[in-house]
């Protein structure tokens, strides 16, 4: 693939990512609202949030199989479409029935799209050049992020539902956009890749090569969702934090994040490797978690957060960096398990931290700590296999 094309290619993969990601956020701000119309409450919203994660984990596994057997562009095309028609079905929800249908949905529609980009870039990157592409890859998923509740506030002047039917029309037009200027990749040994998907299906998740990497994505998935799905409650309970200091700390530590992402991954994964790369970040995201606890003053709180979130946003791109260089023929299942360990993590990292909030608001950082910990020791003993490369 010549270079324009693959610029072109890549720029309309990572606008899929950010509209999806986009619209996750524009949702945000309107929910106390739709809580408040429909008499819905925080345990009713929890379970609508695990909805999405537990499907997501329940699809990925398949659909990572999926990406490999049917191709990459269709699972794309047929994840935005779902991803539109979710945000749609919120929009006119009147019941909660209708919600928690929304949100399976946005769930199969993350299921689809995350690994099918992810093996569509490691198609059309090298092995020089791929880093960077899934450095620019979570930096398009962490604008969204961002981006999308700003967004969703100011749309939610006009309406409270038009931020979801912005979203499912963003969806729709990047899914007919992917259909139309989107060519599938070229893929070496595609019959193989299959049968040898049907042979072992699950099984490989243990496999030597894989099963460490994979460990790795749940423990910083369980801890940056225990750290972020607290926080604004550990902020507000400890020190009074106000609804727009928790704003200022959430945005500027994802912005930060991402400018680190984009700044610093590329030439670290030179210099360490991706390995490298992930037991250092893991190392200092483990220390930070544990100096959330002590720091007291504004400043520190926030220095604490914006350095913890480089730290988190470098160990993902570095890990897909990982599993793309290893996987060969099996880039779609590789991605289906990223994002299979990636929702395992994000539902169990809430549940335990708000157990353990409950008992003392220090213990889900403490508990964080030391699943961050293991996980570092764990990258020690994490050698590179002979395939990499």
């Amino acid at each position: 693939m010549g270079s324009k094309k693959q610029k072109v290619t890549l720029s309309i993969l990572l606008m899929n990512l950010f509209i999806a990601f986009l619209g996750i956020g524009l949702v945000i701000p309107v929910l106390p609202t739709i809580m408040n119309e429909l008499s819905i409450n925080g345990k009713v919203v929890g379970y609508m949030v695990a909805a999405f994660a537990i499907t997501q984990l329940i699809v990925s596994p398949f659909s990572g199989r999926w990406v490999d057997r049917f191709g990459r562009k269709i699972m794309i095309v047929i994840g935005l479409f779902i991803f539109g028609i979710s945000e749609f079905l919120f929009g006119i929800g009147k019941t909660v029935e209708i919600l928690f249908l929304s949100r399976i949905l946005g769930g199969v529609s993350a299921a689809f799209i995350m690994p099918a980009v992810t093996a569509f870039i490691a198609d059309i990157t090298t092995t020089e050049t791929r880093s960077k592409a899934l450095g620019y890859m979570s930096a398009a998923i962490s604008t969204g992020f961002i981006i999308g509740p700003g967004i969703g506030g100011f749309l939610a002047e006009i309406s409270t539902r038009m931020p979801f039917y912005s979203a499912g029309v963003l969806g729709i037009v990047a899914a007919i956009l992917s259909l139309v200027l989107l060519t599938e990749p070229e893929r070496q040994q595609e019959a193989v890749t299959t049968e040898q998907g049907e042979k072992t299906g699950l099984a490989r998740i243990f496999v030597p090569k894989y099963f460490i990497a994979f460990i790795i994505i749940f423990i910083f998935s369980f801890g940056l969702a225990a750290f972020e799905s607290l926080f604004s409650l550990f902020v507000d309970h400890k020190f009074s934090f106000t609804p727009k200091d928790i704003a200022i700390v959430i945005t500027g530590s994802a912005i930060v994040g991402a400018i680190g992402q984009i700044v610093l991954f590329d030439p670290l994964t030179r210099k360490l490797g991706e390995i490298g790369v992930i037991r250092y970040s893991i190392l200092v995201s483990a220390v930070l978690t544990f100096l959330m606890t002590i720091v007291h003053t504004y400043f520190t709180i926030l220095l604490v957060t914006f350095v913890l979130f480089i730290g988190f946003d470098l160990m993902r791109p570095a890990v897909t960096s990982y599993l793309s260089k290893i996987a060969g023929n099996e880039q779609g299942f590789v991605g289906g398990m990223n994002s299979m360990f990636t929702s395992i993590g994000n539902i169990f990292g809430p549940i335990i931290g708000g157990i353990l909030f409950d008992v003392d608001l220090n213990y889900p950082y403490y508990f964080a700590t030391i699943v961050l910990a293991i996980g570092f020791v764990l990258a020690l003993f994490w050698k590179k296999p002979k395939s990499y490369a």
